[in-house]
């Protein structure tokens, strides 16, 4: 006689869990330069799909891993990403015309 096992149901699996008291993520707020500080480690609650090529995506680790291994900083390659839009904004917002994305998307 085959012995079947006992597995939870879908809705005990897919249930809604307690959640305890968060702290609020707190927005950006401009660093002393005037400029928004990137978010850093918080709960995203916005998603966005982004294709790369694998070269970027190899070029992306790479720098991860030189961050880790120079520079003893261990982070993902989503705060890389961060970091770098964050840095491609604020050099848009002070420069403008002369910013280097500006720059770099008229060059195609």
């Amino acid at each position: 006689m085959p012995r079947r096992v006992s597995l939870p149901a879908a809705d005990d699996l897919f249930r809604p869990t307690a959640r305890t008291e968060e702290p609020e993520a707190a927005p950006a707020e401009p660093e002393q330069d005037g400029r928004k500080k990137p978010s850093g480690r918080v709960r995203h609650d916005e998603k966005m799909t982004v294709y790369i090529t694998s070269d970027e995506l190899l070029d992306l680790e790479h720098a991860r891993l030189v961050l880790r291994r120079s520079h003893g900083l261990a982070v993902d390659r989503g705060r890389v990403v961060r970091e770098a839009i964050a840095l491609v904004l604020a050099d848009f917002e002070a420069r403008g015309d002369e910013s280097a994305l500006v720059r770099r998307l008229t060059e195609e």
